[in-house]
């Protein structure tokens, strides 16, 4: 197969990546959120040339998408880069709390600093950083116990900045996701595909998802994977062989032979977390 050249750079985007560098002057720290299945390719490289002398935290969301093993292995990865990172599902809460305790503990060192300068204390003010749809609005939902931004699994919800309060220490600003305005590392934009964290109008379904299967086999061939032929196999009742095969039988058994509708089935199941934790990238 031809190398597939994804690229999506939609307008709000362009808008909100001017509007945050005047919002990065107004904020202590950035809360940078990373997707679990895909650590690195959701890494902006931008982000050090944007939060230069800023406190940052890493959080990583969709901890429950990887298998334990996957998530120690990048823990210790991470701790090897002098970084610690902080897990989380936003969906239903687990480590939130710990993050949202991690933001405060940096503000009461920002306010010591306020204090001894003679000036008032106040709440910390962060930015949520992030590639789209890698769950950064969730995550400010579960900070403030209730629903006050829009979220969605799907990339280009939030198109505008928004500050929200949590509590009387934290000040949070919801910004839309940010990507490179040119996608240079055609395998990362793939797992951005792959995991819906890109826009769909920058791809083909099919030729996505052919490229899909092939990672599910070479997950199989490692420990930090469940057994995801295994679940696919049992899931749609048709053996895995070649990939453009199997989505031809697939879609006979599931879709009246519609290919494209297969496609979309499969990838939709795997951002459902219905073919078993899958991490598409190691350390």
């Amino acid at each position: 197969m031809s190398t597939q050249i994804i690229q999506w750079y939609p307008g709000h985007i362009a808008k909100a990546e001017k509007q945050l560098t005047l919002s990065l002057a107004k904020v202590d720290l950035v809360i940078e959120v990373r997707d679990a299945r895909i650590p690195r390719s959701t890494s902006h490289p931008c982000l050090q040339k944007w939060i230069k002398n800023k406190k940052h935290l890493l959080v990583v969301n969709r901890r429950d998408m990887i298998t334990p093993e996957s998530l120690a292995a990048w823990n210790t990865w991470f701790k090897q880069q002098g970084q610690t990172a902080l897990w989380c599902n936003a969906k239903d809460g687990t480590g939130t709390k710990k993050i949202k305790e991690a933001a405060i503990q940096l503000g009461q060192e920002l306010n010591t600093r306020r204090k001894s300068r003679g000036m008032q204390q106040r709440a910390v003010r962060a930015l949520t950083l992030g590639f789209p749809n890698v769950g950064k609005s969730a995550l400010i939902n579960r900070l403030v116990n209730r629903k006050v931004v829009q979220s969605s699994r799907r990339a280009g919800v939030t198109k505008s900045l928004r500050w929200v309060r949590v509590g009387q220490q934290l000040d949070l600003l919801d910004a839309p996701g940010v990507l490179p305005s040119r996608l240079e590392n055609q395998e990362a934009a793939l797992k951005l595909a792959f995991c819906d964290d890109i826009g769909q109008a920058s791809y083909d379904v099919e030729s996505v998802a052919i490229r899909f299967l092939g990672i599910i086999e070479q997950c199989e061939k490692t420990s930090f994977s469940s057994k995801p032929v295994n679940v696919l196999e049992e899931r749609y009742g048709v053996k895995l062989g070649k990939a453009h095969l199997w989505l031809e039988s697939a879609a006979e058994h599931h879709t009246s032979g519609n290919t494209n509708r297969m496609a979309q089935r499969l990838l939709d199941d795997f951002r459902k977390n219905l073919i078993g934790p899958i991490a598409l990238e190691l350390p």
